[in-house]
Order: C-alpha cells, then sequence, then structure tokens
C-alpha cells in the first residue's frame, strides 16, 4: 500500500497524470489533474490510495492528504465508489460540500455526478458531524495556474476542460449547458475552465 510518491509529473490527461519515480511511470487517477499544471515536468509529491480489484488495481492520487482523508471518508459511503468520490472532490468547493452535509442539504449533494437522492442521505447520515475537524483551507484549491497564450492554446485548455467533466461522470447534456455558459476566448488554463465549470454545475 502506498501512502504517497515523490516523483515528477510526466503526463497530464482529463482524467489522470503520470508521475515518474524511479524509473517507473504511475497511472495516478485524480479529481481534476490540470491542478497539477504548474508542476509539469516537476517534481510533485502525490498522496495515494490503492484500490485493488479482481481485474484491475488502481491508484489514486492526491495533492494534499487531507483531501485523501476526505476521499476515504466518501469511500467509506454505501453507494459512493472511488471514482464517484473523485468526481465530488474535483468541484474544491469542500467547505461547502461539509456544510451541506452538516444541514442536511441532500438537494446540494445530488448535483454531483453519480449521486441520487438515496446517496446523498447516506452521505449525510454516515458523515454529518465527523467532518467538523477537518480545516478545509488546507485542502482548498487556489486559483493561480500558469497563463497560456494564443487562440489555439485556449481553445485546447477548454476542450480539455470538457473532457475532464465527461470524465468525472457529467452526462452531456449538463455539459453542453456549461459550454455555452464558459467564454472560449477567455485564454485560461484548463484548470481554470474546470474550476469554472465546477462551478456553474454546482
Amino acid at each position: 500500500m502506498y501512502e504517497y510518491i515523490n516523483g515528477t509529473v510526466k503526463h497530464i490527461y482529463p482524467s489522470y497524470i503520470v508521475l515518474e519515480a524511479n524509473g517507473i511511470g504511475y497511472k495516478v487517477l485524480m479529481a481534476n489533474p490540470f491542478r497539477l499544471t504548474d508542476q509539469y515536468h516537476k517534481e510533485a509529491t502525490v498522496y495515494m490510495y490503492q484500490d485493488v480489484r479482481q481485474d484491475a488495481i488502481l491508484l489514486f492520487g492526491f495533492p494534499t492528504l487531507h483531501e485523501k482523508t476526505l476521499f476515504l471518508k466518501l469511500i467509506n459511503v454505501s453507494g459512493i465508489g472511488p471514482k464517484s468520490a473523485l468526481a465530488i472532490l474535483a468541484n474544491e468547493n469542500h467547505r461547502g460540500l461539509i456544510q451541506a452535509i452538516e444541514e442536511d442539504n441532500t438537494t446540494f449533494l445530488t448535483k454531483f455526478p453519480g449521486v441520487g437522492k438515496k446517496t446523498a442521505a447516506q452521505i449525510v447520515l454516515d458523515l454529518k458531524g465527523k467532518l467538523s475537524d477537518f480545516d478545509v483551507s488546507d485542502y482548498e484549491g487556489t486559483t493561480e495556474s500558469l497563463e497560456k497564450s494564443g487562440s489555439e492554446k485556449a481553445n485546447r485548455a477548454f476542450e480539455e476542460a470538457l473532457e475532464a467533466l465527461e470524465a468525472l461522470g457529467y452526462s452531456k447534456r449538463d455539459i453542453s449547458k456549461v459550454e455555452k455558459k464558459l467564454d472560449v476566448t477567455a485564454n485560461h488554463s484548463t484548470d481554470t475552465y474546470i474550476r469554472e465549470a465546477l462551478k456553474l454545475l454546482m
């Protein structure tokens, strides 16, 4: 079982990164991998959760220990698997997530892909009162990211963001609605587009 891997971020894709350590490239599934854009081709520490199945061994990665801990809380809820937990964590409004759980706000929780009313109620039942000690400031992401220039890069970042939303489990219908509200000419990074899209989806 891995606790964390310290390596070089070699590739960033819509649903995962490739982290190279000691000559080995690890495929690491992440919630919004583009948060690591500023560490592209640089050394990074990624906290790990290893999911062993009959047909696969998967690695899930997190930029902070706090986010990994929240992930572990979520996957202990009946009906929430690792990929569903990643989709929930991709929206970095973790303060809003915790507040929704504490206030029995299942409507907020059902906005996440794969979370219906029954699962939302289960999240509240299992986690209410158990997240109050989390310091959300420690694992809420910043909005800082690398600047990109040129319409070609901007369009590529926009397309990557849409692919990332689909990888998280959002429907094409929801993505289409958000796509119309995002400014493709704004020259944002992929990470920024994803953050803005997730805010609109919530």
